[in-house]
């Protein structure tokens, strides 16, 4: 089970994802197909109900174009 600290930060990476995203311009399932990934995943990913592992996330990164400092700020 995710403490209430962990949850908070699933939900302001998943924010970022989807404000990235959005900021370029980018469909989910465009992110998604960029990245390798199942679409429903990616959706689930940016509500936070879904945690990337390390090496997906840097598939994500990639597809979205930004460096990992922009969406890991801790």
């Amino acid at each position: 089970m995710r403490s209430d600290q962990d949850n908070k930060s699933v939900q302001e990476i998943a924010s970022k994802l989807r404000k990235i995203r959005l900021k370029k311009g980018m469909k989910q399932v465009d992110v998604a197909d960029k990245a390798g990934l199942n679409s429903n995943y990616y959706a689930r990913v940016e509500r936070g109900e879904a945690i990337p592992t390390v090496v997906t996330l840097k598939k994500i990164l990639t597809a979205l174009k930004v460096k990992s400092s922009e969406v890991l700020t801790f």
